[in-house]
């Protein structure tokens, strides 16, 4: 017998009959002898719907309002799968996040789980068997009583949370495809599903690009310890033995992985956008006088070059940041051009960053130059490179990203079975 945590995302609960063929995948484990906690999303779209009725009421609606509204969703869910769980003769209760409760910050519409109390859960596991269903993406500031949401993505880092309180055996994360790949099947068709991933790993695949996982609920899963499965919700509940293996890919400590491959998968991202501060002043407090501002409109910087004239008195500053916060960024910079003191502004916005990911780049050289000579044989120009203890990112035009993923993909052999 085990204690697992299984949450289930939008698309697996997006209408009455998903959500029965959810409640078949739990009762599956339940059967079983498992004790089980679920966490589910809002329906699919349902989110989006209710964030555009916030915005039309007001394009500047108070945010904790917002939560209020789109907390609603996963009410629903919880409500729902709860009453198809009754259905089939299981005892089964839905939870809202203030219910547990969960407590998190007060950063509305983007809060992050501070502690959560999974006491009563346990207790009717032990005294009822009862299945708990538990609204994802939300929880309660304790301070001021209001409901809060964790951002988009955050079902995933609610269900890693709890089945850290609940001391879970693992954390099962259904979804629309059936594991971690080592790229976008979409762009490479020969892209391999992963067996099992290192958090590290996947940590850097789910920020720099990666859809599968929000990156907020690795970090909690490698931190806790809590290894998280990845498997398709699509499959048929009554052909799974829930005492083997299904299909999926295993997120897990590093030591539990008997080969580390020297390069594991490839992300990239399109929403990318490129931002040059041109001859500004080379001196000191420059590059704080440029980021500074953009930290405090909390727009996170990724890439940074420098290049310092030949007569080292002016340098050149270019840097990424999200396109989403290209707007914000351009107005920040040029807001305080007169304090920056630089001499031209230039962007670009049709880029990309591809990323090149794997444990096994601590112990084999050479492995970025490699990439770098197989896109100049393509005549895929490098606008920027980023590079860690496990992973390499390239700037490149976006025209050309499908090329530089299928290129990178088959030069790492991640094309062979």
């Amino acid at each position: 017998m085990a204690r697992l945590v299984m949450k289930f995302g939008g698309t697996s609960v997006a209408n009455i009959e998903r959500i029965q063929n959810v409640a078949r995948h739990v009762k599956r484990e339940v059967d079983a002898g498992h004790e089980v906690a679920v966490v589910v999303s809002a329906m699919a779209g349902k989110t989006n719907e209710l964030v555009a009725w916030c915005t039309e009421a007001s394009p500047m609606h108070d945010a904790r309002e917002y939560d209020a509204v789109v907390a609603s969703g996963e009410q629903v869910t919880s409500g729902l799968l709860a009453i198809a769980l009754q259905a089939l003769g299981i005892q089964a209760r839905s939870w809202q996040g203030w219910q547990l409760p969960i407590r998190t910050s007060d950063a509305h519409a983007s809060a992050r789980i501070v502690d959560i109390d999974g006491g009563e859960i346990i207790k009717r596991f032990e005294d009822r068997k009862e299945v708990a269903v538990i609204a994802g993406f939300q929880g309660i500031n304790p301070e001021t009583g209001r409901i809060t949401t964790l951002g988009r993505g955050g079902s995933d880092t609610s269900a890693v949370a709890i089945a850290a309180a609940l001391k879970a055996d693992r954390c099962d994360i259904y979804t629309d495809v059936d594991g971690v790949y080592t790229t976008d099947p979409r762009v490479v068709p020969k892209a391999r599903r992963l067996d099992k991933v290192a958090f590290e790993e996947m940590l850097e695949l789910a920020s720099q690009g990666a859809k599968v996982l929000q990156v907020r609920s690795v970090e909690l899963g490698m931190v806790y310890n809590v290894p998280i499965f990845v498997r398709s919700s699509f499959d048929k509940p009554e052909d799974i033995d829930p005492h083997g293996t299904p299909p999926g890919t295993l997120i897990c400590s590093e030591e539990k992985i008997m080969e580390n491959h020297v390069v594991t998968g490839i992300a990239f991202s399109k929403d990318e956008a490129q931002i040059s501060v041109r001859r500004i002043e080379d001196k000191p407090g420059v590059a704080a006088s440029i980021f500074g501002p953009l930290a405090d409109a909390n727009i996170n910087v990724d890439m940074i070059v420098q290049n310092v004239s030949e007569d080292g008195k002016t340098t050149d500053l270019t840097f990424t940041v999200p396109a989403a916060d290209f707007a914000r960024a351009k107005q920040t910079i040029t807001s305080a051009q007169d304090k920056i003191g630089y001499a031209r502004f230039d962007s670009e916005t049709d880029v990309a960053k591809v990323s090149v990911i794997g444990s096994g780049m601590r112990s084999h050289a050479g492995v970025a130059a490699q990439a770098f000579a197989a896109l100049a044989a393509r005549n895929i120009n490098i606008r920027a490179i980023t590079t860690s203890e496990i992973k390499f990112s390239v700037l490149i035009d976006a025209a050309y990203t499908e090329l530089a993923v299928r290129t990178l993909h088959t030069l790492y052999g991640l094309d062979q079975v």
